[in-house]
């Protein structure tokens, strides 16, 4: 009761009160996880950092991090920079992972930060990006900020119309930018890039052990599994409908966007994009969907 209470705060309020809902809910969290979780194993880290762009599992992600098992491991706690309004930048406590930055890797590189840290970035084909963000906005996202105003807009256009919308809006708000700058950022220890698709694909498990052993947390294998488990997709989405949510965990399949572009799409996408795709290491459009880059 008292988390559907909060829920409807978070997406029905004004953008102070459901920073400040989100914020409470988040300290709690944490709260009960240092009264009640036994740290087995500590982070070599100060600090981890989650960076990424909308629509690439972001708070899936967020989930598995703030889930008791991976506190246990590593003694991080969960921290969302956006629930605190600190600006220009965030400033994260040292001991936690900052879940869910939507920078460009030049503004990551602004904020201050222990020298001790590691930081990874999810990568997405871009083109999936806008099939998800099209069916999010247009039916599951939660209704706060310009997404109602945004919602009416899709639901009245044709999806060709839509999805041309889409990848303005995501023009527009830098999205195809922050990908570019993380895909041609120097390489770094520190930093590490890894592909939605392989997150969440079939080697799901051996992809995830090396995400968080870059960010020195080593789950056991049969606890890294179980974690997996309770956050399936498919799980997540039968708990937000048996709960009367719409779910957004929609899991579109690798190179899904050839369902969904014709050659009007796809040409407007590539004048927006440039060679973004090639850059990324995606196949071209005429490339087998399986030619993925390293």
């Amino acid at each position: 009761m008292i988390n559907r209470a909060v829920g409807f705060v978070k997406h029905h309020s004004p953008n102070d009160i459901r920073r400040l809902a989100r914020r409470a809910q988040l300290e709690t969290h944490n709260a009960r996880m240092r009264l009640t979780v036994p740290v087995v194993a500590r982070c070599e880290f100060d600090n981890v950092y989650h960076c990424t762009v909308h629509k690439t599992g972001s708070q899936w992600i967020k989930a598995l991090f703030s889930d008791p098992v991976v506190y246990r491991y590593s003694g991080l706690l969960p921290f969302d920079p956006r629930f605190y309004k600190r600006r220009p930048l965030p400033l994260v406590p040292r001991g936690r992972a900052a879940l869910a930055l939507f920078h460009s890797y030049p503004r990551f590189q602004q904020i201050v930060k222990p020298d001790n840290h590691r930081a990874f970035f999810v990568i997405r084909d871009p083109r999936d990006i806008v099939v998800s963000s099209y069916y999010s906005l247009r039916n599951s996202h939660a209704p706060m900020g310009d997404i109602p105003q945004v919602r009416k807009i899709l639901q009245e256009k044709p999806k060709k119309e839509g999805l041309l919308y889409v990848i303005n809006r995501l023009s527009e708000r830098y999205t195809f930018k922050q990908l570019r700058s993380w895909a041609v950022a120097p390489s770094s220890e520190k930093v590490r890039l890894f592909r939605y698709e392989n997150l969440t694909g079939e080697h799901q498990l051996k992809e995830m052990d090396q995400l968080m052993r870059h960010c020195g947390i080593a789950l056991p294998p049969s606890e890294l599994e179980a974690l997996l488990s309770r956050y399936s997709f498919s799980k997540m989405r039968k708990d937000r409908e048996s709960s009367g949510q719409i779910s957004h965990y929609r899991k579109g399949k690798a190179g899904d966007w050839r369902n969904h572009f014709d050659d009007d799409i796809y040409e407007a996408f590539a004048a927006t994009t440039g060679d973004l795709v090639e850059v990324l290491g995606y196949p071209a459009r005429d490339q087998s969907p399986g030619a993925l880059g390293g």
